[in-house]
């Protein structure tokens, strides 16, 4: 229940009604103090709430007070200084290997590597409450893939993609143009950069594998509990019970473990490699986040307009790539719910010029002439 009124409340309504003569006056005077409307209630009327349970009370900028520091905007301002200004990329770990250095010193490194990486979406802070870059790596058989998804990458014009991943980026400067491809040259010889991963999965393991325990005493009494945890719990101090976060027997690994600040020692964009120093979790062949180190500062100005004007230069109509395949969209959605598909598949398909070139490119590395023969024939 609400609580009940102060009687000063109703003091100051009823003293300055004393000097009017009638009942009615009062009346009228009470409803102009606290501009209510008859019934007077606590659903109609005044609001009975203690002052600390009006969160919009205090703190209003129109009051002259600072704006409060709570919020997104406010969120964001504080992860500005440890969020990157670029996005990143999505590669897949080859393995280790080593190179020697100038006096000889032997130098771990691992090699990972970027198959058709292609930025898919922009998230703006308008639209999502924070801009970032979705990259897609690699590609996939579209059988494999549900209807949404496919109408997902051809509104887009991209080809299904085998993973997404999504790298926030500090203000809308890192935004990138959709479609476009990103090489080992989105990185420098000698940058330092947040690799990103899942560590190899090991099942489940005992305390001494997955916390280190030293296991007990080998003879003296001890019976077939060589490699056990040993007790869990005091009877009286801890309350008869196993405190939460106690190191116990369980999963051990597939974790996602950041390696930061791994100097990058080799780019080659024909082979589409990046060579990192160090050990970067995960096995082989498990894929990996790599972006700009957060802990240092981000790469030169004249860096980041070069590798920009590089992705113009190569990708100049991604623009209009998108415009084109967002109205391709449309057109076959809505031949989709009016059930004219295999009408348009019987009268034939006459592919862009991009696509003419990539099947006559994958008709040459894989031979397959009847597929040509199949395509000229539609």
């Amino acid at each position: 229940m609400a609580p009940r009124l102060a009687p000063a409340v109703w003091r100051l309504p009823l003293r300055n009604a004393t000097a009017s003569s009638s009942p009615a006056a009062a009346a009228l005077i009470l409803q102009t103090q606290f501009h209510t409307s008859a019934p007077q209630n606590v659903k109609q009327g005044w609001s009975t709430l203690p002052p600390r349970a009006k969160p919009n009370r205090f703190n209003q900028v129109t009051s002259g007070l600072p704006a409060p520091t709570a919020g997104p905007a406010a969120a964001l301002a504080r992860k500005a200084q440890s969020t990157p200004v670029r996005a990143g990329v999505l590669a897949i770990k080859k393995g280790m290997t080593a190179f020697m250095g100038l006096t000889g010193t032997r130098i771990p490194c691992t090699v990972l590597q970027l198959d058709r990486v292609q930025t898919v979406l922009n998230k703006t802070r308008k639209d999502h409450g924070y801009w970032a870059v979705q990259v897609g790596f690699g590609e996939r058989d579209p059988k494999n893939i549900g209807a949404p998804m496919l109408g997902y990458y051809e509104a887009k014009g991209i080809a299904p993609k085998e993973q997404l991943a999504e790298f926030r980026v500090r203000d809308e400067k890192g935004l990138l143009p959709v479609g476009v491809q990103l090489m080992p040259d989105w990185f420098y010889i000698g940058q330092r950069v947040d690799v990103r991963s899942n560590s190899r999965g090991m099942g489940f393991a005992g305390g001494m594998k997955r916390h280190g325990f030293s296991g007990q005493e080998a003879s003296h009494g001890n019976s077939r509990n060589h490699r056990t945890i040993g007790t869990t719990g005091g009877s009286q101090g801890s309350g008869g019970r196993v405190h939460p976060g106690k190191k116990m027997p369980g999963r051990m690994g597939n974790q996602r473990v950041t390696v930061q600040n791994l100097p990058i020692l080799m780019i080659d964009n024909e082979l589409g490699i990046v060579v990192v120093k160090g050990a970067v979790a995960g096995p082989k062949g498990c894929v990996v986040k790599i972006q700009d180190a957060c802990k240092k500062p981000p790469p030169p100005e004249e860096f980041i307009e070069k590798t920009m004007r590089a992705l113009r230069e190569r990708f100049p109509d991604a623009e209009e790539h998108l415009q084109q395949a967002r109205e391709r969209h449309l057109e076959l959605k809505k031949a989709r719910r009016e059930k004219r598909i295999e009408e348009m598949l019987t009268a034939g398909w006459e592919p862009t010029k991009e696509q003419a070139e990539m099947m006559e490119r994958a008709i040459a590395e894989d031979g397959h002439e009847s597929l040509g023969e199949e395509q000229a024939s539609l």
